[in-house]
């Protein structure tokens, strides 16, 4: 699990998340309001899309480009059950919450380095 990631604001514009994102080097990042709480989760990919339809602009608030239905895991769960939910789900990560705030993410490319180092070590 990653303890340093990026989250973005859902009031901020959409343009400047992917700014942000793109300065970050990360291809996705939980949404959080005011309280960081989890409200929601971006992805590069979904903002170009949303900024390539008609009528919409990089001024947008990022709440209007978000996915609100978050997929997401807590963090006493154990590596292969996060593993088949990115699998079934068809996700590359899922933050890891307590509650509504986040407290990390767990990757897929987190997931392959844990067994890469399983292996390694024994």
């Amino acid at each position: 699990m990653h303890s340093r990631f990026v989250t973005l604001n859902g009031d901020e514009e959409v343009g400047v998340a992917l700014n942000t994102m793109n300065e970050r080097r990360v291809n996705g990042a939980p949404v959080v309001d005011k309280d960081n709480n989890l409200i929601g989760i971006v992805v590069k990919h979904d903002l170009y899309k949303f900024l390539t339809e008609r009528g919409r602009y990089p001024k947008y608030p990022l709440d209007r480009a978000m996915t609100y239905k978050v997929i997401t895991a807590t963090e006493d769960e154990d590596i292969v059950t996060v593993a088949k939910r990115l699998r079934r789900h068809d996700i590359m990560a899922v933050p890891v919450v307590d509650g509504l705030k986040v407290i990390g993410l767990v990757s897929l490319e987190d997931i392959v380095d844990y067994f890469i180092n399983q292996n390694t070590n024994e």
